[in-house]
């Protein structure tokens, strides 16, 4: 597991890793895909390109460039409040990679960098270099309950210059979810208290019929 270099303030709490196999915690299907947009892209629509399914993570066919300079802003809406436990990210590799993330939670439009940059983010974390796969970044649960929306503010590549992204992605769960959950849990108790009143009557019973002899 690689060590993520965080921020002291609005940090982190825990290592960046690179994620294999199946992800059952991915909230792509919570996100408003069609209303995803990006700030300075060389291609406006290709916000919406790097938000793909999990089995698409590792496709480079599709992308975000920046345009002018190497900030971009991702804006992601959800169509339902979420709770976000980390960011999924596959980034541009060498020159073209960001080293510099901050996460602003619940801003509906960030209309414009000098906005991004008077505001405090949630997050503010430094970007592992030289990643090949997903890397995942854990977030502070307690900071990202409620979330109906994520600004993602990508500066300073290597290069310098432009910077590129291929798959954003994020873990954690939904009141939905969650509730469906505890409904598959309570099940069982229901289960086990049946099965003590059977157990009950079966000895009151019993009892009954030594007394008869």
């Amino acid at each position: 597991m690689s060590s993520a270099h965080n921020t002291p303030s609005n940090s982190a709490p825990s290592n960046a890793s690179e994620v294999e196999g199946t992800d059952l915690l991915n909230l792509y299907g919570f996100i408003d895909k069609q209303n995803v947009h990006g700030l300075n892209l060389a291609v406006p629509e290709d916000a919406q390109a790097i938000i793909k399914p999990w089995e698409e993570r590792d496709d480079t066919t599709q992308m975000a460039q920046s345009g002018v300079d190497d900030q971009v802003i991702i804006h992601v809406p959800f169509s339902q409040n979420v709770r976000v436990k980390s960011v999924l990210l596959k980034l541009g590799r060498g020159e073209l990679a960001p080293t510099h993330l901050r996460i602003y939670a619940n801003h509906t439009n960030i209309v414009d960098f000098s906005e991004a940059e008077d505001l405090t983010p949630n997050l503010n974390i430094s970007l592992l270099e030289g990643e090949v796969g997903v890397t995942e970044y854990p977030l502070r649960a307690a900071t990202f309950t409620n979330i109906h929306s994520l600004s993602l503010f990508f500066s300073d590549s290597s290069g310098g210059d432009s910077l590129c992204l291929y798959y954003l992605g994020f873990r954690g769960d939904s009141k939905s979810l969650r509730r469906e959950a505890d409904s598959k849990l309570e099940i069982p108790a229901a289960n086990a208290a049946d099965a003590r009143l059977i157990d009950r009557l079966s000895e009151r019973a019993a009892g009954q019929q030594t007394t008869a002899r």
